[in-house]
């Protein structure tokens, strides 16, 4: 038995001592010589691949500038940059146990995930509505009652129309997707009537699918909730470095003419324009500079 406890602590105290060199991002980053930064394969327009490229997107050029600082910061202009796939599932995991360095995508900033990572400042703000077909008819939430409602594993959506539903006796028959497109996809092959989601998600898949006349955004918008950057708790050098990029960003008027980019113009891979202006929230926000959490 003596060596099987041993070994036993032994990993734990190699556990204890990884994680406590992760709190610190940047001396792990220099040590390494490399920073891994997490993307996602389908939150258009913040983070998605459209192409035989990399991903791309408006979090995707947030994350740069970040990696741009952290270079100098540690004075390594040739750091090697890793990126790293993760879902609305493994993303928070992916970042403690110290896969990925940096998330940006299109993560709500919460006080329940707040207990687990640390977010920077809130770049946008976002509420849940719903994607349908146009030729199903619906038009709210009442359209759906008894009905299946897709959503995406480990989204707050998912969350908020469970609640919604309970709390409006709807008694929708939610069906989760892995990601955003599969969800998408169980509305496409009618094994949903519609897909919760943050409404500019579903703007950016809507305009990224096969037929964008087919479908159409509907529904009230439920619980307005901000978008932030994650990196990992108790690390506040690495932190002060994010907030100083994106908040000198919004300072300087590169945040919205970055905002513009990928909201305002044709964007890959169909060039299509997503048209949604700056909501009061994130304007307000670019002099606030505020990471407060959804309530």
């Amino acid at each position: 038995m003596q060596p099987t406890t041993s070994l036993a602590l032994a990993a734990a105290i190699a556990a204890c001592t990884l994680a406590t060199a992760h709190a610190d991002t940047l001396k792990k980053v220099a040590d390494s010589g490399k920073i891994t930064v997490a993307y996602r394969e389908s939150s258009v327009p913040f983070s998605y691949l459209a192409g035989s490229g990399g991903p791309v997107g408006f979090s995707v050029e947030v994350t740069n500038a970040i990696v741009d600082a952290v270079k100098k910061q540690v004075n390594n202009p040739g750091l090697k940059v890793e990126m790293q796939a993760v879902t609305s599932q493994n993303r928070i995991p992916l970042l403690q146990n110290g896969t990925v360095d940096i998330e940006c995508g299109s993560t709500t900033n919460n006080a329940t995930r707040g207990k687990d990572v640390q977010f920077a400042i809130n770049y946008f703000y976002t509420g849940t509505r719903l994607l349908v077909k146009k030729s199903s008819g619906i038009k709210n939430y009442g359209d759906l009652a008894k009905k299946k409602v897709a959503s995406t594993t480990g989204t707050t959506n998912a969350q908020v129309i469970r609640k919604y539903s309970k709390d409006n006796n709807l008694d929708f028959d939610i069906v989760l997707g892995k990601d955003h497109d599969d969800a998408m996809l169980l509305v496409d092959t009618g094994r949903a009537e519609a897909f919760a989601m943050d409404d500019i998600l579903l703007f950016g898949l809507k305009n990224n699918a096969r037929n964008p006349a087919e479908w159409e955004v509907v529904g009230d918008s439920l619980q307005v909730e901000p978008y932030a950057c994650m990196v990992r708790k108790d690390d506040p050098q690495f932190q002060a470095l994010v907030n100083g990029v994106i908040g000198g960003m919004m300072k300087s008027g590169a945040f919205e003419k970055l905002y513009d980019k990928w909201f305002m113009s044709p964007i890959p891979p169909k060039n299509q324009v997503i048209g949604l202006p700056m909501s009061k929230e994130l304007r307000d926000n670019l002099t606030a500079l505020s990471d407060k959490p959804a309530m």
